[in-house]
């Protein structure tokens, strides 16, 4: 089931939404992020999703990119997928990585700068490092959609930055931040 709540519109920003859905299934988004790893290789998760939709080119592009830091973000060619780019935003591993909440940020402003850069009109997040990377999932949503509404006024080409959850706990939870 695919329910869609949204916020932050306003006349110069873009609209930021949260849905309940598959991130490999936004084929309306020029961009998909990438919960990506320090060295950009498939990983478990939404990562190796990606990776295996992508096909090997991806992992052959990322190879010769040297990686990315915790915090940051890099561009590639969305390669098989419906979507343009994949912008791989490294997050950080909670309780090892600090200060996790500047990173996570960090991470996802990085994201937003690239999506910019790239004429990305729409662009659909994970949970970034909620999964294996152990991010307290209440905590990231609120650092998520915080980073993200700081973004929205000088976005001029992203019109839609969606945050796509893959089940409904996790949903609510960044459904719950969004609406505060």
């Amino acid at each position: 089931m695919s329910r869609t709540v949204c916020s932050g519109v306003t006349d110069m920003s873009a609209i930021l939404s949260c849905v309940q859905g598959d991130l490999l299934m936004q084929a309306d988004c020029d961009a998909i992020v990438n919960a990506a790893n320090t060295a950009l290789l498939p990983g478990a998760g939404v990562c190796g999703r990606i990776h295996s939709a992508a096909g090997p080119e991806l992992a052959a592009y990322c190879a010769q990119l040297g990686g990315v830091a915790v915090g940051g973000a890099v561009a590639t060619p969305g390669f098989a997928l419906s979507q343009a780019w994949v912008i791989h935003a490294c997050g950080p591993r909670y309780g090892f990585d600090h200060p996790e909440a500047a990173l996570l940020a960090s991470a996802y402003q990085n994201a937003l700068f690239l999506a910019e850069k790239k004429e990305v009109s729409r662009i659909a997040f994970p949970a970034i490092s909620t999964g294996v990377y152990g991010y307290p999932m209440q905590n990231a949503a609120h650092v998520a959609i915080e980073a993200i509404r700081a973004e929205l006024p000088d976005l001029h080409v992203v019109k839609e930055v969606r945050l796509v959850l893959y089940d409904a706990v996790a949903y609510q939870v960044f459904r719950d931040a969004l609406l505060q």
